[in-house]
């Protein structure tokens, strides 16, 4: 049986996780949650909440990954792996060429401040955004044209724009993708309780609202290293350029 493997990558407090429960709820999927996060955490040393917990768990190895996880052996139709763009590092990309790549974005005004709440002073490194940049200029070299979605319009119509995302990847829309039953999931990090409250708390998507506090002035020179990533991300999305 041949498989769709579907990279999704994107960065923390990106909506990442809303959308691997969303297609989660597919007949014909199997989701696998940031293979790549122990392998990242070993070379990096990342202090991250739960950092032993998921090196203990998981195959910290970034080319075993690839080979056993990435491009190994799947019992569904559709692979879907959520993937931190800043977890690729020091692991050969060569297996890009032969999967699906989406990227997924959010405004840094929305993620930075719930970003500075899980990670202390916060960097761009962080954010993924300057590897999401750098990834999608890579797919375009390679020939690809991989969508770019926007959390806020995902949040904003999730029916338009799954609908449009799985005819961009070649599979056909699910209705069930728009609810989950609340609570955790198997295919969870061992670090869920850490970041997925609020996903666990829900059973589809939430209505965007955007914050209503003001913006941390702390934050403000990371938001404006964050924003020019952003915005040419952002001119991208497909949403946009079926205008």
């Amino acid at each position: 049986m041949s498989t769709v493997r579907i990279n999704v990558w994107s960065g923390p407090r990106n909506t990442s996780t809303v959308l691997m429960y969303s297609f989660a709820q597919r007949s014909d999927t199997r989701v696998i949650d940031e293979p790549l996060y122990a392998h990242y955490l070993r070379v990096t040393d990342a202090d991250h909440p739960g950092k032993e917990e998921v090196i203990n768990a998981m195959i910290d190895d970034g080319e075993q990954v690839v080979r056993d996880v990435i491009l190994g052996p799947c019992d569904r139709p559709v692979l879907y792996l959520k993937q931190m763009a800043n977890q690729l590092i020091k692991v050969s990309r060569d297996f890009l060429t032969k999967t699906v790549n989406v990227i997924l974005i959010r405004d840094p005004v929305q993620s930075l401040p719930s970003l500075a709440l899980h990670l202390t002073n916060p960097t761009l490194h962080d954010t993924a955004l300057a590897m999401l940049t750098e990834l999608y200029q890579q797919l375009l070299d390679l020939g690809q044209q991989p969508p770019v979605v926007d959390s806020t319009e995902l949040l904003l119509n999730p029916r338009r724009v799954l609908s449009q995302l799985c005819l961009k990847i070649g599979i056909p829309f699910e209705e069930n993708m728009l609810h989950w039953p609340a609570g955790a999931r198997p295919e969870d990090l061992t670090c869920a309780k850490h970041w997925y409250r609020d996903v666990h708390n829900s059973s589809g998507f939430v209505k965007y609202r955007p914050k209503s506090e003001p913006f941390p002035p702390h934050l403000l020179p990371l938001l404006a290293e964050c924003k020019p990533h952003y915005e040419l991300l952002a001119q991208r999305r497909f949403e946009q350029m079926s205008k």
